[in-house]
């Protein structure tokens, strides 16, 4: 039987472009507050360390997962990266979590960097695009924004969301991101709100995606402290459980999705919901307006997790919105709604913090930032800060404290949705549904 794994502990190092630190200086600095935060973990008593980061090419460094682990003093104990795309992170805590569960480690560090600021912006968006095919797609001219509007394009022409629809949620993280102080865009942005038609307004990359639509280049690191049943107690009264993990993947490229055989079968409902104006492929899920491995990913976590009804069951969701279409598309996936109805749930307030299922209120990867190594690890941290009801000393305001948030949902995205991580958090050990 697999052991029970806790979240004990998490930290966050501001997230800017450029921060002057080195990566190993910007890690500590996230262990630093993990450890001020709870004084009874002890980096002596780590016996596995797991890193995160996407890119060789931003630090100009292999094998940098040694760098901050030699930093950190923790030689001579076990180091290694994992990496997968932009779901590294969360594929990193998962191989964590199965280090503890599995028995071979009892006290696992993760952690997590990226500083994209060591190059210009246009150089930085390459390095990220050479995560698509570089044989078919990158040669003709291939980067993701590309990519993710063409999706939406095709999301927009099967289910009418709008542009509007993704404005109403790039306004909601990036304005939710004013209330926390780890978060880049409030500084980029002067601490000022933001309106629709500010989005509206903003410059075209690729229609219809707009420079607000888009997240931010970001450095910075986070890291979590995981624990085993037997040892949770030790370093915290207030562990917060680990109780279902799924990873899901898609073809490399997105065109080849249509009439995908690896989905054949797996999702007959979809044939009768698909819209009649559209001719049918042949399997119409995912098609390429959604994300079918996220949808692979979250059944596997909510089996585990016992999660029947997510809606209602969940109560804060941290996604990956590299696009603010990405949000949309994956409150579907996740099944908060019926695909195709994303836009109602932002459209009716229903992701915001006071409503049913809150997503992104910590700003998302859109005004909290991107570092993509460390994203869905700091995001766990603010799901822990949730379960814990630690925003308000983090954040120095209650604003985005989800009233009684129990039960958490992390979400790691990787590509065009090539490589997908979901994780459910719950305050509760052995949660009876």
């Amino acid at each position: 039987m697999a052991r029970k794994v806790a979240i004990v502990g998490g930290g966050i190092s501001r997230y800017e472009k450029p921060r002057r630190e080195t990566f190993e200086e910007m890690i500590a600095e996230a262990v630093k507050e993990a450890l001020e935060d709870n004084p009874r973990l002890d980096l002596k008593d780590v016996d596995n360390h797991v890193l995160s980061y996407f890119s060789d090419h931003f630090a100009q460094q292999l094998a940098a997962s040694w760098i901050p682990h030699d930093y950190l003093g923790l030689t001579p104990k076990p180091i290694m990266r994992v990496e997968n795309g932009g779901a590294g992170p969360g594929t990193t805590v998962r191989a964590a979590w199965a280090l503890v569960a599995a028995g071979l480690s009892d006290l696992c560090l993760v952690t997590g960097f990226e500083k994209q600021g060591e190059v210009a912006s246009a150089k930085a968006n390459e390095f990220i695009a050479l995560a698509s095919d570089t044989d078919f797609d990158f040669p003709v001219g291939g980067y993701y924004t590309g990519y993710y509007a063409a999706m939406m394009q095709r999301h927009m022409y099967l289910f009418g969301t709008t542009e509007e629809d993704m404005a109403l949620i790039a306004v909601k993280n990036r304005n939710y991101s004013l209330d926390n102080p780890y978060a880049q865009w409030p500084v980029e942005n002067g601490r000022k709100p933001i309106k629709v038609q500010d989005v509206l307004d903003s410059r075209v990359v690729a229609w219809p995606l707009k420079i607000l639509d888009c997240c931010l280049l970001s450095e910075g690191a986070s890291c979590v402290f995981l624990a085993s049943e037997d040892v949770a107690h030790k370093y915290t009264d207030t562990p917060v459980w680990i109780t279902g993990v799924g990873i899901g993947s898609d073809m490399m490229r997105p065109g080849d999705r249509p009439d995908n055989p690896g989905f054949h079968g797996l999702f007959p409902e979809e044939a009768d919901a698909y819209p009649k104006h559209a001719i049918r492929p042949r399997e119409p899920y995912p098609d390429i307006s959604n994300f079918g491995a996220c949808r692979m990913a979250a059944r596997e976590a909510y089996r585990r997790a016992g999660i029947t009804n997510p809606y209602k069951q969940i109560d804060l969701f941290e996604v990956h919105d590299a696009y603010d279409s990405s949000e949309l598309q994956t409150t579907e996936d996740l099944e908060l709604c019926k695909r195709g109805h994303g836009k109602d749930l932002i459209r009716d307030g229903q992701t915001y913090v006071d409503g049913d299922v809150p997503v992104n209120v910590s700003g998302g990867l859109e005004g909290f930032g991107h570092p993509v190594g460390s994203t869905a690890i700091a995001q766990t941290v603010e799901c822990y800060w949730q379960l814990t009801q630690m925003i308000g000393k983090k954040h120095f305001s209650d604003k985005t404290q989800v009233d009684g948030c129990e039960v958490a949902l992390n979400h790691s995205h990787a590509g065009t949705g090539t490589a997908l991580a979901v994780m459910i958090m719950d305050r509760v050990k052995d949660r009876r549904w």
